[in-house]
């Protein structure tokens, strides 16, 4: 498995993985739509992404958002999307994919890396918790939706 940071020369081989993760949430398909979406966080350096590919395919992808941490002046990351292909599922991409995030968010000497997920995705629980992701009981989180 080969995990590298996206960047302008392989950027479209990640649209098509976007716009599969958009559709397992209920989204229609809209692949230039989805090739819009990541040229503009791409372009603007509103996001870091990471593909994984087995055998020169690509099977999966993560995308950072940077945040920062006013009270530690620090770096923070949001892991806002996760996708693996159904065929490269349970074969450790996912865990390899997050694992390179650590190592990014280390080196960019950031005071945490944080996630949300549904609350009956438990396979993804799973792993967040195998990762030594922990849930945050300490604050809870308000939304306002458009």
């Amino acid at each position: 498995m080969d995990i590298r940071i996206v960047t302008q020369e392989n950027l479209k081989e990640v649209v098509p993985l976007f716009n599969a993760y958009r559709e397992f949430y209920g989204q229609p398909s809209d692949l230039a739509g989805a090739e819009q979406f990541l040229t503009e966080r791409f372009t603007n350096r509103e996001s870091i992404i990471f593909l994984a590919s087995i055998h020169e395919q690509p099977v999966g992808f993560v995308q950072l958002y940077p945040s920062f941490s006013s009270v530690a002046m620090k770096k923070a990351f949001i892991l806002n999307d996760l996708f693996v292909t159904a065929q490269a599922r349970q074969q450790g991409v996912a865990k390899s994919l997050i694992e390179r995030c650590y190592v990014y968010c280390e080196e960019q000497n950031a005071r945490y890396i944080t996630l949300e997920t549904a609350v009956d995705n438990k396979n993804a629980q799973r792993l967040y918790e195998q990762m030594e992701m922990q849930v945050d009981t300490t604050v809870l989180h308000y939304s306002k939706y458009w």
